[in-house]
């Protein structure tokens, strides 16, 4: 555990399990104020578990009209502020091309990019007036190579790498970061459990470092982005995939 975030107030979508939990739990190891923000009632608990006190679970729709907007309401209201968004907040709805519906075309798109863009013009407008801020986007391996039956989640997740680049490009003079993170399979309980058996070590074959990401990691490059040294980092799409889209 550190400080290096102390004083320092964050709001992570998500963040009720997988990775939008530990990356809450990172930044309130490290002395962040953390607003944890999920569909899932359970976010109160877990928020509640964290370190340091004064956290707090935020129970929304992302997609609900006005959710946004009320969300860095409650978080301004009781911090003052907004530092840092984490957009961690996803689903995942596979199918095949031809078979996907509407209904799974029309959900990704609206959880996994109209939200986390809603997200980012909600706080952006907050932290361009105060003239700081850093924002990261939870995107994926999937933003820049294709996956079998993942077309509506690999357009959201290129749509995430294109909006990172035109907000970062407007508000970098305000003093605004905006980064996207794109990893692999990561090893939260419920991706042990999707990528299990036979499927997960055929996928891990194809992996240069032989391995998935572990949550712990993803944090640590998303604490990075929004820390004091990567201030002229902005407009970026980091993958975190042990090589395999290299390939």
């Amino acid at each position: 555990m550190g400080s290096d975030f102390k004083g320092r107030t964050v709001v992570v979508t998500g963040a009720a399990s997988g990775i939008g939990n530990s990356v809450a739990r990172y930044f309130a190891d490290r002395g962040a104020h953390v607003f944890g923000v999920d569909l899932n009632d359970s976010v109160h608990t877990e928020i509640a578990k964290f370190p340091g006190g004064g956290h707090q679970g935020i129970a929304k729709d992302l997609t609900a009209p006005g959710a946004s907007g009320e969300i860095v309401d409650q978080v301004v209201a009781a911090a003052g502020k907004v530092d840092i968004l984490v957009n961690s907040a996803g689903i995942v709805l596979l199918d095949k091309a031809l078979e996907l519906s509407e209904q799974k075309w029309e959900a990704t798109l609206a959880v996994n990019l109209s939200a986390s863009f809603k997200m980012a013009q909600a706080v952006g407008k907050v932290m361009t007036k105060a003239g700081y801020g850093r924002i990261i986007n939870l995107a994926s391996q999937a933003s820049v190579i294709g996956l079998d039956e993942h077309v509506a989640y690999c357009a959201s997740k290129a749509g995430i790498v294109g909006m990172t680049k035109v907000l970062s490009m407007e508000w970098a003079p305000h003093g605004v970061t905006v980064n996207a993170v794109s990893p692999t399979v990561v090893e939260t309980p419920l991706g042990k459990l999707a990528w299990a058996g036979e499927k997960g070590e055929a996928l891990k074959k194809q992996i240069p470092t032989g391995r998935f990401a572990q949550p712990e990691e993803v944090a640590s490059l998303i604490a990075y982005l929004a820390g004091e040294d990567a201030g002229m980092i902005t407009g970026e799409n980091i993958l975190i995939d042990g090589g395999y889209s290299s390939i």
